[in-house]
This record gives structure tokens, C-alpha cells and sequence, in this order.
């Protein structure tokens, strides 16, 4: 029954119209799936078993009235932060606990339109504040290639169930990499798409302030056209995110896609990768060349202003917000979070200008950017410093270099910032055997190329692996 869990969710779909394949027997095969796993993972908070079974007879129902969306019968998890319609929607945290949500957030509800199944919500940190997943009401999730290192955050019960084959894809956020590191971790693929692209309406923290700028909701999944479709359903202009617009789908023709140059760097000159994560970059770019790309060295200028101008937003008024939430709650706070506000703490808050400052200074550093890449659409570079790293660790010493924390994840924050596409898809292991994946990034609104360039290095690199954990 695992086969069928490891199906692509566009294979999925064409076989339940095709009558090849139930959708009952796909969320059986799930189900059974989650049972025998997640105690190892801990990827999932809340499995909705009977709302799913009755989800998946009615589509079955549909089938033989021959009414079909692009994801009907499909199994599908979401992220912890999102609301699904009677399901707890916490953030991992016990200043929510016991939150359940009335309404499905309006991209849980353009799922469901589109036929997908609702399986239950997955594991994140406590308020999405770090790069691995463990919170004080549900505890730690583990990553399916290796139990003793983290799946990644803060998107990481979800992609541990999508890797695992517990889930056919889902929903993640990311307002420093939340989905992309997890991606990454997890030997799967995650989208980043420009802010608004998708709602985020009914996400929490809310998408206001500074992390309407940073944040957003995206696509997580095993293979790239699984990423298109799901993009292509949850995509659309909502009035509860202020940074909506309304951009029309234009996916580029393969020739056309062909034409434009792609800037590859191994590393940001700053934070050095391991050596089988250059490999993974480089390897990328021989392929993408093999496609008939032109691939040249590039590297933007500009990105270490831009990991200290997404430290401004994300830490320092990040931070701001959320103070007044844990003001006189913080013995309910878990260790990572802790950890977080500290380092947070250790600078002084914005003042007005210090704040206008920082927003100018974004500004024209996007323009400049964005200048540059005029004769680089299309950039590659890692998602990461390391693959996975073994629960609890803060530090590594890679070539010689000790690298902290916050810094190992600079090559997704700049994204943030930049309020760029981005996507992960994987690319290479590491001499432990673990998932690295590489980085593929567009000017904003452009989340149809980066997904046309992504599926070009997928078929270059071959079939998807999954991990062993049976």
C-alpha cells in the first residue's frame, strides 16, 4: 500500500479520473501510512480520519458523475500556522493551545475546490521562529532520512510527511526559509512564491507589517509539476492579504525559457557551504548547460546588506509584534523561542526612523538588485550552508569555519527581503547520505519561470528518491 503513497499527486489525479485507482483506497493507503510513521516523525498534530474517509467518498461519488478538479481524490497535509475548518491551528504554541479554526483559510478552501482530501495539519515551531521543528505542545519532529536530525522549520512536519510519503503534498510558510530549508532537509521540492501571489489570509502570525513584507504561504511537494498544480490552484489575488495583486498565470514557452541567461554562485563569499553542497550547485548548473541554458558565474551584489536589512524586519519588528502576545507568558515559552527572543532582545527596538530607514534602504537595495539580474533572470545557488543537522545543534564547523545558526540559512533570507521567488529542489547527497537540495530564484511575479526552470533541472537529474525509513 506504501506505493500508492509515494504516487506523484498529478499521477494520483489522473488515475482516479481514469478509474484506475480509488479514492477511498488512496486515503486508506494514507492513512495506514501515518499510523505506522508518524509516531517515528511526529510530523503530524492532527489526522482528521473520518473527515478524510468522508471527503474520499464523496469524491468517489464525484468520479462516476464525472465531476473532477486538478487534485480530486488527492491526500494532502497543511501547516499547523493555516486555518482548516475544525482543525486546531496553534503555530505550536501554548499561548494558542486548543485553537480551532471556523473557516478555511481561502486557499485550504481553492484546495478543496480543486478536489484535494484534507488528511490533518502538521508540526512547526513555536510561532514559526526557527529553522527545525519542536514546540511544548507537541514535541519534535524528525526527518524521515535520519531520525537523529531535524526535518527542518518551520515548515517541518510538513515536509517530513510529504517525504515520508504520509502526505501527497501540502502547504508550508516561509518568511526566512520556512519552506525552502525544510525542502532542502527533507529531499523535496517548496515554492516561495512573491508576496500576495498566494493568500495569506488566515495564516497566523497575521501577514501584516513586516511580515506581510517577508512572509508567505507556498507549495511543498516530491516533484515539481506537483508544485505547478498546486501553485496554479492556491494562486489568486485575496482581500485579507495587503499584498495582493492581480497577476495573471503566463507560463513561458520552452523556447522562449531557453533564451534567458541563469547566474549560478556556489557561495555567498561570506558563510561557506559544505563541500557536497557546492558540488550539488555545480552539478545543477552542468545540467541546466545540458538543457541549453547559457549558465555563467554570478553573484548579485548587495546580499549581505540584504541579510542584515531581513534581520531589521524579521528579528528587530518582528520581534516588536510579537511582544505584546508573550508579554507576561514567557515561563509558556518553549526553549527555541526563548532562544530566538534573545537574540532579538540583544538589539535595541526600531524607532520611527531607524524603521524608515531600514524600509528605504530595502527598497533601493531591491531596485539595484533587480537591475543586475536584467541580464541574469534566473539564479542558482544553495538553499543552505549544511544538509540536515542532528536535533539540537547551533553551530558547525564547516572548512575551517565555524558557522552560526542565523547565518546558515542567509542564502533563503535574502529572498525573504527581496520578496523574490524562490524554489528548492533536490539535487545532490551529502557523504552521509542525506538530501541537498539548490535554489532556483526569479525577479518578483515570476513564479511560473522559476517553476518552468525547476522542472528543466528535475528531468535532468532523474527519478526521485525517497528515504528508507521502512
Amino acid at each position: 500500500m506504501s506505493e500508492l503513497t509515494f504516487l506523484s499527486a498529478v499521477t494520483m489525479a489522473e488515475q482516479i479520473r481514469k478509474q484506475v485507482l480509488s479514492p477511498v483506497e488512496l486515503v486508506e493507503a494514507h492513512l495506514a501510512r501515518i499510523e505506522k510513521l508518524n509516531p517515528k516523525l511526529n510530523a503530524f498534530v492532527q489526522v482528521d480520519a473520518e473527515g478524510a474517509r468522508r471527503q474520499a467518498r464523496a469524491a468517489e461519488d464525484a468520479v462516476s458523475h464525472e465531476k473532477f478538479g486538478p487534485l480530486h481524490g488527492v491526500p494532502i497535509s497543511i501547516k499547523s500556522s493555516i486555518e482548516v475548518n475544525g482543525l486546531r491551528c496553534e503555530a505550536g504554541s501554548k499561548l494558542r493551545a486548543g485553537f480551532v479554526a471556523k473557516q478555511d483559510a481561502p486557499l485550504v478552501s481553492r484546495l478543496r475546490n480543486a478536489g484535494a482530501i484534507l488528511l490533518g495539519t502538521t508540526n512547526a515551531p513555536e510561532l514559526l521562529m526557527a529553522w527545525e521543528t519542536d514546540n511544548l505542545l507537541y514535541g519534535r519532529s524528525s526527518n524521515p532520512w535520519d531520525l537523529s536530525r531535524t526535518p527542518g522549520g518551520s515548515s517541518g512536519g510538513e515536509a517530513a510527511a510529504i517525504a515520508a510519503g504520509c502526505s501527497a503534498g501540502g502547504v508550508g510558510s516561509d518568511g526566512g526559509g520556512s519552506i525552502r530549508v525544510p525542502a532542502h532537509f527533507s529531499g523535496i521540492c517548496g515554492l516561495k512564491p512573491t508576496p500576495g501571489r498566494i493568500p495569506a489570509t488566515g495564516h497566523f502570525p497575521t501577514s501584516v507589517g513586516p511580515f506581510a513584507l517577508l512572509g508567505v504561504v507556498g507549495p511543498m511537494a516530491r516533484t515539481v509539476a506537483d508544485l505547478k498544480v498546486l501553485f496554479e490552484v492556491m494562486q489568486g489575488p485575496d482581500d485579507g492579504d495587503p499584498s495582493a495583486a492581480p497577476v495573471p498565470l503566463s507560463w513561458p514557452h520552452r523556447d522562449e525559457l531557453k533564451k534567458l541567461r541563469i547566474g549560478y554562485f556556489e557561495d555567498d563569499g561570506r558563510t561557506p557551504v559544505t563541500a557536497d553542497t557546492r558540488s550539488a550547485v555545480r552539478a545543477a548548473a552542468e545540467a541546466l548547460k545540458r538543457a541549453g541554458f547559457v549558465v555563467e558565474p554570478f553573484r548579485p551584489e548587495g546580499l549581505e546588506q540584504a541579510r542584515q536589512l531581513w534581520w531589521q524586519f524579521f528579528g528587530i519588528a518582528g520581534g516588536m509584534l510579537l511582544r505584546p502576545m508573550i508579554q507576561g507568558r514567557e515561563a509558556d515559552l518553549s526553549p527555541i523561542l526563548k532562544q530566538h527572543l534573545s537574540r532579538v532582545a540583544a538589539e535595541p527596538s526600531h524607532t520611527g526612523q531607524t524603521l524608515l530607514d531600514a524600509w528605504i534602504m530595502r527598497d533601493v537595495l531591491r531596485m539595484e538588485i533587480f537591475s543586475q539580474m536584467r541580464e541574469y533572470p534566473i539564479l542558482l545557488c544553495p538553499v543552505a550552508s549544511v544538509p540536515a543537522f542532528r536535533h539540537g545543534e547551533r553551530s558547525w564547523n564547516v572548512d575551517g569555519k565555524t558557522v552560526e545558526y542565523l547565518d546558515a540559512w542567509s542564502y533563503t533570507e535574502w529572498f525573504n527581503l527581496l520578496g523574490t521567488p524562490a524554489a528548492t529542489v533536490p539535487f545532490g547527497r551529502s557523504n552521509e547520505g542525506l538530501p541537498i537540495g539548490v535554489q532556483i530564484v526569479a525577479r518578483p511575479w515570476q513564479e511560473e519561470l522559476v517553476l518552468a526552470a525547476a522542472a528543466e533541472l528535475e528531468a535532468q537529474r532523474g527519478v526521485w528518491q525517497r528515504p528508507q525509513i521502512d
